[in-house]
C-alpha cells in the first residue's frame, strides 16, 4: 500500500459519509468508484469498504446522545431516575427492528455476494426503489401522518420497519435507510421519524457488520493500514455529521421524491456503464 490509498481511502469516507444516510445507496456509489479508483490491496479494500460505516456510525451517536444514552449519572443528585426509560424502550424497538436483518445477514452474506452482487442487479434496485419512493410519495400526498415522532412508533412497527430493512440486506442497491423509510412512510409515519429511526437502526447493523468483518480479515493490520481504515473513519464521520443535518433540515418542507429521481439516474448510470465498457463489478 502506498500514498495513493489515502486518496482513496478520503474519497470513499465522503462517498460513505453522504450516502449511508441519503437513501440512495452507497453500494452503487461505491461501484462507481472503485472502477475508477481501488486500493492497492484487495482484501483491504473488501474489509474497508464495510468497517469504514463506523465513522459513519459515531456521527449519530454524537447527534443523538440525549436521546440514546439511556442513563443518568449522578441520578441521586439531580433526582431523577438512573434508567431513562424512554430510551431504554427505545433501545429495545431497535433491537426488535434488528433481528430480521441480523438473522438473514448471518446466514445469506456469503449467498447474496456471490448471486447479487452484480451491475444489473444492483442498477436494477436503485431503479426500482427510485420509483418506489416516487409512487409512495405521491399516494401520501395530502395526508397527515399517524406518527410523528420516534417515541410514538410501536413494537409491531419496529418490527415491520425491520422486515423491510431486510430487503437491503438480500438486494444490492437497495438502499438500507431507503428501504426502512420507504416502509416507514407506508405505515403513515412522518418523514422526519422516519429518517431519524433508521439513523439508529443503523448502529447496531452497522457496527455488527463492521465487526463480522473485521473477524473475517483479521486483526493483522499494518501500521500504514491502520493509518489509512482510520483516515477513512474520520472523513466518514465528518460528512456524515453535516449530511445528517441537512437531511433533516431538507425533510422538513420536501419530500423524497428527489431522492427517487437520483435512483433512477444513477440506476440507468450503473448499468449504461457496465454494457458499454464491459467491465467487471469488483
Amino acid at each position: 500500500m502506498g500514498g495513493f490509498d489515502i486518496l482513496v481511502a478520503v474519497v470513499l469516507g465522503i462517498v460513505e459519509g453522504i450516502t449511508e444516510w441519503l437513501p440512495v445507496s452507497s453500494t452503487g456509489h461505491m461501484i462507481l468508484v472503485n472502477q475508477f479508483m481501488s486500493f492497492s490491496d484487495k482484501d483491504f479494500q473488501e474489509m474497508f469498504l464495510v468497517v469504514v460505516q463506523l465513522g459513519a456510525i459515531m456521527a449519530v451517536v454524537i447527534l443523538f446522545w440525549s436521546k440514546l444514552w439511556p442513563f443518568n449519572f449522578g441520578a441521586a443528585k439531580n433526582k431523577k431516575p438512573f434508567i431513562k426509560w424512554d430510551s431504554m424502550i427505545l433501545w429495545f424497538k431497535i433491537a426488535v427492528a434488528c433481528v430480521p436483518a441480523v438473522i438473514v445477514g448471518l446466514a445469506l452474506d456469503e449467498i447474496v455476494d456471490e448471486l447479487f452482487y452484480n451491475a444489473i442487479v444492483v442498477a436494477g434496485a436503485l431503479i426500482l426503489y427510485g420509483i418506489l419512493f416516487i409512487i409512495v410519495e405521491i399516494w401520501n400526498k395530502g395526508k397527515n401522518p399517524v406518527i410523528n415522532t420516534v417515541s410514538e412508533i410501536g413494537f409491531n412497527c419496529a418490527i415491520i420497519i425491520g422486515l423491510f430493512q431486510v430487503l437491503a440486506a438480500v438486494v444490492p442497491g437497495t438502499s438500507r435507510s431507503g428501504a426502512t423509510i420507504i416502509g416507514a412512510l407506508l405505515l403513515g409515519i412522518s418523514r422526519g421519524a422516519a429518517a431519524e429511526f433508521t439513523f439508529f437502526l443503523s448502529i447496531p447493523v452497522m457496527f455488527g457488520a463492521s465487526l463480522l468483518k473485521i473477524v473475517k480479515h483479521g486483526l493483522h493490520f499494518t501500521g500504514f493500514e491502520f493509518i489509512t481504515l482510520a483516515v477513512g473513519m474520520i472523513v466518514a464521520f465528518i460528512v456524515s455529521l453535516f449530511v445528517i443535518k441537512l437531511l433533516l433540515s431538507y425533510i422538513r418542507k420536501h419530500d423524497f421524491k428527489v431522492f427517487g429521481v437520483y435512483r433512477i439516474v444513477l440506476g440507468v448510470v450503473v448499468l449504461l456503464y457496465f454494457l458499454i465498457s464491459g467491465a467487471a463489478v469488483v
